[in-house]
């Protein structure tokens, strides 16, 4: 009898140092996947703020198309209103986010195809210089998802795995969501120089 409870008190201290391990884990690869988070806020909240510079600079220019202004202007205030928490990353508040952050996009590359029909806009000082700013941000906006893309990819790989998938829940470990493609990057586009 006594070696029967050696054995059962065995297993259940390997069960509790694996449970332990496991959560221990799984915490650090949840603070990864937030501190990315973060860093993908500050990329976008960087867009934002030179958003706003740039409206700033083009309302200077009288004769500006005041749509496309104000259109950029109305998709920077939805962009910046949604806040996630980075506990709470589902697959569906994750497309909400980036939804807005897309509208936002677009409004920015009309107001910058826009703009070559104004010629004196486009030899300010201040505009060119958001033109590279605004490359470099885009560019750093993606690097940034990318790497969330890879934390969230491991974090969500680990909890899907048997035996962990049996503590993931238990523990309160979630699914974490991806930022994906905008429909229709998959094609494409049609360029027509004989025009």
């Amino acid at each position: 009898m006594n070696r029967t409870l050696l054995i059962v008190l065995g297993i259940v201290a390997v069960i509790a140092f694996w449970a332990i391990s496991f959560q221990r884990g799984m915490v650090g690869m949840n603070e990864g996947v937030a501190a990315q988070w973060s860093n993908v806020e500050n990329a976008y909240q960087l867009r934002a703020d030179k958003t706003k510079n740039i409206v700033s600079i083009i309302k200077g220019s009288a004769d500006f198309e005041q749509k496309t202004l104000t259109d950029v202007v109305e998709a920077r205030a939805k962009a910046t209103s949604i806040q996630l928490n980075a506990n709470d990353l589902t697959p569906e508040k994750l497309a909400q986010f980036e939804a807005a952050q897309q509208q936002l996009s677009g409004a920015l590359s009309r107001l910058m195809v826009t703009v070559e029909r104004y010629p004196d806009l486009k030899t300010t000082t201040a505009f060119r210089d958001f033109q590279a700013q605004y490359e470099g941000m885009e560019n750093r906006i993606g690097v940034e998802r990318r790497k969330f893309n890879d934390l969230a990819r491991a974090y969500n790989a680990k909890i899907k795995q048997i035996p962990n998938n049996m503590l993931a829940g238990f523990f309160g470990f979630t699914e974490k969501g991806y930022f994906k493609s905008q429909e229709g990057t998959d094609v494409a586009p049609d360029i027509d120089f004989g025009k």
